[in-house]
């Protein structure tokens, strides 16, 4: 190269470097790429580099040992929260098991109750283990099982614990990292009622409907009571407060011969009784069904899935990486990867309950979602 284009080079080097550098004091980033060979693709350095990975997190040999210290360490009096939030490496310091949601695991003792509160993030309970789950939202007092899903929606006051005789474990899904993006959290723990035309504080909330009211008015599917209201909390989330796992599973062994969708299987969604639609408008939920043997093809969406086997064993495959799960792990995947679920069991099928943002993604007109043929070929699924 001629001495006089070597110079130019340096000249024009050194005065982007100039530029850049200034820029970046100014508290501004440049929106241009020079050279994407070499430190100028300014594009690329804006971008934020913490991604969420596939990762799973194992019950047996990780969160219930967790968990089990934690219940002799943590006492209700240290903490209201005895909960471990499942952060993904890839976002790690950021509480988040992907993007826009985390997983928790909570473990109560006996004869447990937390006082109430209340928060911008919604959020679910799926009861794992112990048959006297519970939690109070706006009035209704639910007991809860294994499978039962309790929705805590956003800004309702409810309070969370165990009127059983053992230990009970569940599972929670918040959309908080969703909701920290937005600048929109907050949290309430100052209970009150009125009682004699005073404001009063309250350490448990009066119970204003039967224990079994979201059973009662909305558990008969295609017939709604037009004598009650169904504005409850906010009226921005399903008044259907427990979906029990009785009636889910039965739906899912009625449909267990159908042919099902051969990239999501049997998939049958949570809703809001009162208009088909989603039980939150940022977040969903679902319970997947594997028959033996079954193995879906390769799917990419731009949703975030949070999945935890409850019932059987297999595996996924993500971006290529296996990851072997069973029953109450916890599986991440990150929008915008290949999966496929692999059921290896050929004579029980493996249920899987899954969390997905794509409500949020819809309500912007941002949702993609693509699948592979056989025969290599991608498809637009939506």
């Amino acid at each position: 190269m001629p001495e006089i284009e070597k110079t130019a080079d340096h000249n024009l080097k050194a005065a982007l470097d100039k530029l850049h550098e200034d820029v970046h004091s100014a508290d501004m980033a440049p929106f241009w790429a020079v050279d994407t060979t070499a430190d100028h693709d300014e594009d690329r350095q804006v971008m934020d580099k913490k991604k969420a990975i596939p990762f799973v997190w194992k019950y047996d040999r990780d969160i219930e040992p967790l968990l089990q210290r934690s219940a002799e360490l943590i006492t209700t009096e240290s903490s209201e929260r005895r909960s471990l939030i499942l952060v993904n490496p890839g976002l790690a310091p950021r509480r988040a098991s992907v993007s826009t949601m985390y997983t928790a695991y909570r473990l109560n003792d006996p004869r447990e109750i937390m006082p109430p509160h209340r928060h911008s993030p919604n959020a679910i309970r799926l009861g794992l283990t112990g048959t006297q789950n519970f939690t109070g939202v706006e009035g209704e007092n639910i007991t809860f099982g294994p499978g039962d899903m309790v929705l805590t929606p956003h800004d309702t006051w409810h309070n969370h614990g165990n009127q059983g005789d053992e230990p009970a474990v569940n599972l929670s899904v918040l959309d908080v990292p969703l909701v920290e993006t937005l600048n929109a959290t907050y949290f309430e723990h100052d209970y009150t009622e009125v009682e004699e035309g005073e404001r009063v504080r309250k350490a448990v909330q009066s119970e204003r409907f039967p224990s079994d009211y979201s059973q009662r008015v909305y558990g008969s599917g295609g017939l709604m009571p037009r004598f009650v209201s169904h504005h409850r909390g906010t009226g921005n989330a399903a008044p259907m407060y427990v979906y029990r796992w009785e009636m889910m599973r039965e739906l899912l062994e009625k449909f267990r011969d159908w042919d099902g969708d051969p990239y999501e299987a049997l998939l049958v969604e949570y809703v809001d009784p009162t208009n088909g639609k989603p039980v939150f408008k940022t977040i969903t939920f679902f319970m997947q069904m594997l028959r033996p043997g079954e193995r879906t093809r390769p799917l990419k969406q731009n949703a975030s899935l949070l999945c935890a086997p409850f019932e059987g064993r297999g595996h996924s495959l993500i971006d290529g990486k296996k990851l072997d799960w069973g029953v109450f792990d916890t599986l991440a995947v990150p929008g915008g990867s290949w999966c496929e679920h692999v059921n290896e069991s050929d004579s029980e099928p493996a249920i899987l309950f899954v969390a997905s943002d794509e409500p949020t993604l819809k309500a912007l007109s941002l949702y993609q979602k693509h699948g592979r043929l056989e025969s290599g070929e991608v498809v637009r699924l939506v």
